[in-house]
């Protein structure tokens, strides 16, 4: 009797847990809908950085953007940055306003722009100094090619050899017979130690064999206000930033340092013309902090290789005697400042120019 009593209260055990014979739903062990629940959360959390990435990229500016230039205004950065400046206001209907931060061979801004939040709104023009510097100073807070994201180049000129008026020399040659007749009397201005004009200077005092004495200014603008004041005698500024004068005539253009004769100044000779295999130019472009979104990167390399292709700019550019790059990726810019660093750097230690 205790036996079948037994047995029945199984039954309707088993019956309950088994909804009359009808099968019950498995019960999921301990953790297993929460672990699904959390994985899906995890999914979605981790896709939501990059959709706000994205949607941020979007909208992006929504408010000004400052560009950090390392000289003073007035230089070859410093009319670049402008012109860009401009066309990125004019398509992106936000202010890319400059930001002069002279000072340290451009070291002082691009260090300021290596600081910044990576939001897209600092952003830097980078130039072949910025390569040079690499090489020249040992203990930088920085490192160029690891903490400055490329954007996109922008443009290049050639410097170009001019002298004060009160210099009688009219070509290469006889600047080269008067600096050796007045050994350590001629002063050679350049916008800081370690600028491509300021190497460059180094490289033709010594091909040249000739001593001139280097005095170094924070940026190109300065410099060339002292050799038109007759303070220095020589300097080897762009072609962008000492045009003006030259067409003027306030001061004597003697050559141009790049490999071919340049569009702007036609009727000058190469300073390869005398000193053979003679080449240096100065390169400009835009990069930004690192770890800048690559859709805020990718968005504004997008608009300037749009200023690259637009015949107005184009004429601009070559107006100022420099020419623009054709467009490219910022893996392009990477790469060219690579192997500009690299370059430079046989000069720089040729040289042997310290900072």
């Amino acid at each position: 009797m205790k036996s079948s009593l037994r047995q029945t209260a199984t039954a309707q055990h088993r019956s309950r847990h088994r909804g009359n014979g009808r099968p019950h739903p498995k019960t999921p062990s301990s953790g297993q809908h929460p672990r699904r629940r959390f994985l899906g959360l995890a999914a979605g959390a981790a896709a939501l950085p990059a959709l706000s990435r994205i949607a941020w990229a979007q909208v992006y500016p929504t408010r000004p953007v400052r560009i950090i230039v390392g000289y003073a205004p007035g230089g070859g950065a410093d009319i670049v940055a402008r012109l860009i400046g401009q066309w990125l206001s004019d398509k992106l209907r936000q202010s890319f306003f400059i930001d002069n931060r002279p000072g340290a061979s451009g070291n002082i801004g691009t260090e300021a722009v290596v600081r910044a939040r990576p939001d897209g709104y600092t952003l830097l023009v980078a130039t072949s100094t910025d390569a040079i510097n690499a090489t020249v100073y040992e203990k930088l807070n920085f490192n160029f090619m690891r903490d400055i994201s490329p954007v996109a180049r922008i443009g290049y000129a050639p410097l170009v050899v001019v002298v004060h008026s009160s210099i009688p020399a009219k070509t290469v040659p006889e600047l080269i017979a008067y600096a050796k007749a007045n050994p350590g009397k001629l002063n050679i201005g350049s916008p800081g130690n370690g600028t491509a004009n300021h190497v460059a200077g180094e490289m033709f005092k010594m091909v040249a064999g000739i001593d001139m004495v280097q005095v170094q200014y924070r940026g190109s603008a300065p410099a060339i206000a002292d050799l038109l004041g007759g303070q220095v005698q020589v300097m080897l500024p762009a072609v962008p930033e000492s045009i003006e004068y030259i067409r003027a005539g306030t001061m004597r253009a003697l050559a141009v340092t790049s490999a071919s004769r340049s569009d702007a100044l036609p009727d000058l000779p190469t300073l390869a013309d005398f000193v053979p295999g003679f080449d240096a130019s100065f390169w400009t472009g835009v990069g930004a902090p690192k770890n800048t979104p690559v859709e805020i990167i990718n968005k504004l390399n997008i608009e300037i290789n749009a200023a690259l292709a637009n015949p107005a700019m184009k004429a601009r550019f070559a107006d100022l005697g420099a020419t623009m790059y054709p467009p490219g990726s910022p893996a392009d810019f990477s790469r060219f400042i690579a192997d500009d660093t690299e370059k430079w750097a046989k000069a720089v230690k040729f040289a042997g120019i310290k900072g």
